[in-house]
Parts: structure tokens; C-alpha cells; sequence
């Protein structure tokens, strides 16, 4: 942040009490607002909002990089944790950066924020997946909403190596459970 705001200064002949200012408004305390004047929303909905703003994103660039890859891995669980990051919800503890689904189900498990697959989930609500129906969690997402016993949801790395918006039955057997964060 100081790095941005010394170069704001040079370039626009910033005074000190003008530096300090931006320096000011770059503190992480203020994410929520960043997220609203970005993302044009408030904080109750800024995960689905976030997540739909990113819908045909195709290969999981910036996601994996952000996380600190060199290159093109699985970015279901970088990209749940990306959108997070970009609230400051993973400084605060809310939810975990992860990449492996098995560690998300974990930190929610371990942080009694866990909901198994029969549960009603809320917007926001992290959603994981089991494709196989193995008891083996293979994909994760983002609940938008829940309407008419149906889960919409937003996902990385979902078909074709796209972020989507997709639909399920709430009863679906794919649906492993759910971490429940405390927004």
C-alpha cells in the first residue's frame, strides 16, 4: 500500500498530509468499502457479488497466481478463497485459503462451522462437492441463493475450465455439505 501511495504522490506532486491520506484510505480496515465502490455492493452480499462478477472467467487467471502459482492448477478452492481475499475475510479468519477441498471441509469442520449436505444453506455459504459419491470431496463453490429447492451457486474450475453459475437440486447427492462462515 505505501508503494502505490509514493507513487501516487510523485506522479500527481502529492504533499506529505496528501500521502498520508491515501495511505490512510489503502489500510486493510477499509476493504469493505473498496469492495463497494469496485463491485458497486454492500458487505451482507459482497461474496456472491464478487463471485458473479467473475461468471466466464475461462482458465483461472488471476486466482492461481493470486494464490502463488506459477501456472495453471485445479482453481475451484483458489478461487472461493480469492473472492474471500478480496474482503479481507481471509486476514480476519473467516474463511481459510485454501486449495485443497479436503483442507476447506476441514477448517470448517475444525471450527464447528460445518453443515452437513442436508442442511438449507444461505447465500454465501461454501458449498462442496462429492462428485463421484465416493465420501471423497472433489469441487467447491459459492452459494448465491436458494430458491424453490434449489441451489444456485457460482464455481471455478467448473466445465470447460470455466467459472459459472450453476444450479442444483438441495437434495442432490453430489452435494457433500456446506461451511457455514460467520460474516
Amino acid at each position: 500500500a505505501y508503494i502505490l501511495s509514493a507513487k501516487l504522490g510523485d506522479a500527481y506532486n502529492f504533499t506529505e498530509e496528501q500521502k498520508e491520506q491515501v495511505n490512510d484510505l489503502l489500510d486493510s480496515g477499509y476493504n469493505n468499502l473498496w469492495v463497494s465502490v469496485i463491485y458497486g455492493t454492500d458487505s451482507s452480499s459482497s461474496m456472491t457479488n464478487i463471485a458473479l462478477a467473475q461468471v466466464g472467467n475461462v482458465g483461472g487467471e488471476p486466482y492461481w497466481t493470486w494464490y502463488g502459482f506459477n501456472s495453471r492448477v485445479e482453481w475451484c478452492a483458489v478461487f472461493v478463497s480469492w473472492v474471500a481475499n478480496e474482503l479481507g475475510y481471509i486476514d480476519a479468519g473467516i474463511i481459510p485459503k485454501f486449495v485443497a477441498c479436503i483442507n476447506g471441509v476441514n477448517w470448517f469442520k475444525d471450527r464447528g462451522l460445518w453443515k452437513e449436505g442436508n442442511y438449507t444453506p444461505k447465500e454465501s455459504d461454501i458449498i462442496f462437492f462429492d462428485w463421484e459419491d465416493d465420501g471423497s470431496v472433489d469441487h467447491v463453490g459459492i452459494v448465491i441463493k436458494v430458491e424453490k429447492n434449489k441451489v444456485y451457486t457460482v464455481e471455478g474450475n467448473s466445465t470447460d475450465d470455466t467459472c459459472r453459475k450453476l444450479e442444483y437440486s438441495i437434495n442432490s447427492n453430489v452435494i457433500y455439505g456446506y461451511g457455514t462462515p460467520v460474516y
